[in-house]
């Protein structure tokens, strides 16, 4: 496999991701996901029931009782302090099955060079029955993987499916970073192929735009998060990493970049109509999910919040996963819809 880095320096890399992720300030200085700019219309007489409000709905064939994907996070790296990746993701987990979610585990690279990782992303005793999704960096693809080894990651968790994850920014910014990318498009076409799961394309932070959406789509990839900017931003976490001042001036100016998160969604929504869709990127409460799935999101995906509340407690994850439903419930129930269909009744959101 060539340019491998040494077998400990991804699992480093992942801990130094979290510790940031989790204690320091990593969100966009001034972009934002462009949700603010839309409001969901108010409905005085809603016509509804409290207690006939349905969140559920199916993605890739998989029944969920809400519209949320814990979005990938952690794993392949050791302890935290006195908390381990696996007691995060076994926490993730365990919330996913309770609340009848979709969980997606962290790039699984970590385990790949080192098997005696594999632990840290196994979930499967505490969530037998969620839709679970394994995650490698499709950029891996140009260097030495194909999918024999996406299909090692699936196995490795019981997965249901597979994220390939695209992050050329944060590729830059990384201690030997993967930065050919090309040809890449042909080999996420031939892990489709091989690979009986469905694969998703996501990015890390900065958007998907149309026209990538469409190739990742002609390419057979059956669904796409846009995992747009304006929640965290992985040039400031990889800029608290950096040493060398050029790095962090760099990306200091690229702190900023990327396709908010409401932009990227639309777009692609008019783009492919039909393709699964999920919102991430800045996703903090339930009233940003209603407003991604009144613009077309099948789910929405949410990261750093849920990993310091995993990291704190099971306790205070519950309680903020029942905030961000709670949330959404109300939003649906103040616009007088029932499901998650009639969300996205038109005229119900207003915007530019």
């Amino acid at each position: 496999m060539a340019d491998v880095p040494p077998k400990n320096l991804t699992s480093k890399r992942k801990l130094a991701h979290l510790r940031a992720s989790l204690k320091g300030e990593v969100s966009f200085p001034r972009l934002t996901t462009g949700l603010e700019r839309y409001r969901l219309l108010h409905q005085a007489l809603p016509e509804l029931n409290w207690a006939d409000v349905d969140l559920r709905c199916s993605f890739l064939g998989h029944p969920m009782r809400a519209p949320l994907l814990i979005s990938s996070m952690t794993g392949g790296a050791e302890a935290l302090d006195d908390l381990s990746p696996q007691e995060i993701n076994l926490r993730l987990a365990w919330a996913a099955q309770e609340f009848g979610l979709a969980l997606g585990v962290g790039s699984q690279r970590a385990a790949l060079e080192r098997p005696e990782l594999a632990h840290t992303y196994q979930v499967r005793s505490v969530a037998p029955d969620i839709l679970l999704l394994a995650n490698l960096g499709a950029v891996q693809l140009n260097y030495g993987y194909g999918p024999a080894e996406c299909q090692r990651a699936v196995d490795m968790i019981e997965a249901d499916g597979l994220i390939l994850h695209l992050n050329p920014l944060q590729e830059y910014f990384q201690s030997q970073g993967n930065l050919n990318f090309m040809g890449l498009l042909g080999k996420i076409e031939a892990v489709c192929r091989a690979l009986e799961v469905p694969v998703i394309v996501k990015e890390v932070g900065w958007g998907i735009s149309p026209q990538v959406a469409r190739q990742l789509v002609e390419a057979g990839v059956a669904a796409i998060d846009v995992a747009g900017a304006g929640g965290t931003s992985w040039s400031e976490v990889e800029r608290l990493q950096a040493t060398d001042p050029m790095r962090q001036a760099i990306a200091g100016t690229f702190a900023d970049w990327g396709i908010p998160t409401a932009e990227a969604l639309v777009a692609v929504r008019q783009a492919l109509p039909n393709i699964p869709l999920i919102a991430s990127g800045g996703i903090r409460t339930g009233l940003d999910v209603a407003k991604a799935v009144a613009l077309g999101a099948d789910l929405a995906g949410i990261a750093r919040p849920l990993l310091v509340a995993a990291y704190s407690s099971r306790e205070a994850l519950r309680a903020a996963l029942l905030q961000i439903l709670e949330e959404l419930r109300l939003a649906m129930f103040c616009t007088g819809s029932a499901t998650l269909a009639e969300l996205r009744r038109p005229g119900l959101l207003i915007g530019p």
